[in-house]
């Protein structure tokens, strides 16, 4: 399949995201994974190029534990467009799932998963084709209207989207902002916030991401002083 060639057009890729999300399942996660996985990337302001970066940690009864690292840098191909992320940040979160020793049984993405204004977000994408439970995590809203959930950790309120309900708006602590939850593939809605809230700690975004996040930057700031 194509992925960022210069060729390929904003309208081709929206025909790739159609044909794709025709392709997402959304079925039960039983249990608990023992390895998760979180990616992001960060951008160099002064020359472009992006930090991407793979966590694998697991969960033990002393808390989180850091598993495997994967990073590298890149130019990415395909320009910024706002629904078409996967397009631009998709190649690389590939790569780090080849690269990486110890494959993730679920894999977080800083991003969106079937709430997306063609349902196939980053993580719905990513998830379809590594065939690999996915979760995508956002800080904002992409679509949607939900009406504000509660104060406390775990209270949340359904995402919906032509009439349709493509996530969750979850409280992942007390008096914060909430996060927009959404499935990406091979998980239900509710698996997704479920594993979500396991996922928590002590911050307001799950720490497979929010590792990769600290991961990348501390990359980005090491090559780029």
């Amino acid at each position: 399949m194509k992925w960022n060639k210069e060729k390929l057009t904003i309208k081709e890729a929206m025909s790739i995201q159609q044909e794709l999300a025709s392709k997402v399942r959304l079925i039960p996660y039983e249990g608990v994974p023992s390895l998760v996985g979180g990616v992001d990337l960060s951008y160099s302001k002064k020359t472009g190029k992006f930090f991407a970066g793979l966590v694998i940690i697991a969960k033990g009864e002393e808390g989180f534990k850091v598993i495997e690292e994967v990073g590298f840098t890149g130019t990415p191909d395909f320009p910024y467009v706002p629904g078409l992320l996967s397009f631009r940040e998709g190649p690389a979160v590939l790569e780090l799932v080849r690269r990486v020793k110890n494959r993730p049984d679920v894999l977080f993405c800083d991003g969106q998963g079937i709430a997306h204004p063609r349902f196939l977000g980053i993580a719905a994408h990513i998830g379809v084709l590594l065939e690999m439970p996915s979760i995508g995590v956002a800080k904002s809203r992409l679509v949607g209207k939900y009406e504000e959930p509660g104060n406390e950790k775990g209270n949340f309120a359904p995402l919906m989207y032509h009439r349709k309900q493509v996530g969750v708006v979850l409280r992942t602590k007390r008096n914060t902002k909430p996060v927009f939850v959404s499935p990406g593939n091979l998980i239900t809605i509710a698996d997704a916030m479920r594993l979500t809230l396991d996922f928590t700690g002590r911050y307001r975004i799950p720490e497979p991401t929010r590792l990769a996040h600290l991961f990348v930057n501390r990359l980005r700031v090491e090559q780029n002083p």
